[in-house]
């Protein structure tokens, strides 16, 4: 597995993940010449084997080229998508449909219940039987593979007014912190979804993240801005489990 670094401005495109219930938004990175105390992300990429598209449950697409993002097949172009995310992980989209040489994928570049199209021809499919599911009321996040359960665990969620989105998201990266008291933990799988409910004023992104805590204290409690944090050992698992494009179900 190999990990390159990657800018601190990057962490701030996720949403609000790090801030304490009725604390102010952690401030924007440090110039180019601090960047010795500011965030890094290395990023765990999804390395491509040559073999067949595994079997499983919930399709994926892996992009082996620059393509277009269009709101049917053949329809209105919404976005051009590279090979990699603006994370620099490989870009690989949960596929939810299937018509006549393309494909319909979630997509960060959507919104959150909309669906995007791609051609066939530009991706490579494959499969996983993985998939996480969150019970936001419950506070609880379980990983299965298909219908058997692989780990419960307990996860902070949004706080009032700053509720963590409901619906069906995908795995888009598995990201490594370089700094222990960052207040994304050790370690973030970022997902396709948005923060609808930010704070006025947040001078981040609004990308939803499963993430660690230097505040374990929170786990388990509505403290987030819309992020759902972890404790240290249970974010560390999902990392290794948890495939590039694997399908998450957060539900109220």
């Amino acid at each position: 597995m190999r990990s390159s670094p990657l800018a601190a401005a990057t962490i701030l495109m996720l949403a609000g993940c790090g801030a304490e219930s009725g604390a102010p938004p952690p401030s924007p990175p440090a110039p180019a010449q601090a960047t010795e105390s500011a965030d890094h992300f290395a990023i765990e990429r999804a390395t491509p084997k040559a073999k067949p598209a595994p079997r499983g449950r919930w399709q994926t697409a892996r992009l082996l080229r620059r393509t277009t993002l269009r709101a049917a097949p053949g329809g209105r172009v919404l976005a051009r998508v590279g090979t990699r995310t603006e994370f620099g992980s490989r870009r690989v989209l949960a596929v939810t449909g299937r018509r006549r040489g393309w494909l319909r994928v979630i997509a960060s570049e959507r919104a959150n219940d909309e669906r995007g199209w791609i051609r066939a021809g530009a991706a490579r499919l494959g499969a996983t039987d993985i998939s996480i599911h969150v019970d936001r009321s419950q506070r609880r996040l379980t990983l299965r593979r298909g219908d058997r359960v692989l780990r419960r665990l307990p996860v902070a969620v949004g706080r009032a007014g700053n509720e963590t989105p409901t619906g069906r998201f995908a795995v888009t990266d598995r990201l490594h912190t370089k700094r222990a008291d960052s207040p994304y933990g050790c370690c973030a799988v970022a997902l396709s979804g948005h923060q609808t409910k930010l704070v006025p004023g947040w001078p981040g992104g609004d990308r939803l993240a499963i993430h660690g805590t230097p505040n374990p204290e929170t786990v388990g409690r509505p403290a987030s801005l819309g992020c759902m944090r972890a404790h240290t050992d249970d974010i560390r698992a999902l990392m290794r489990s948890v495939p590039l494009g694997a399908p998450v179900f957060i539900r109220a």
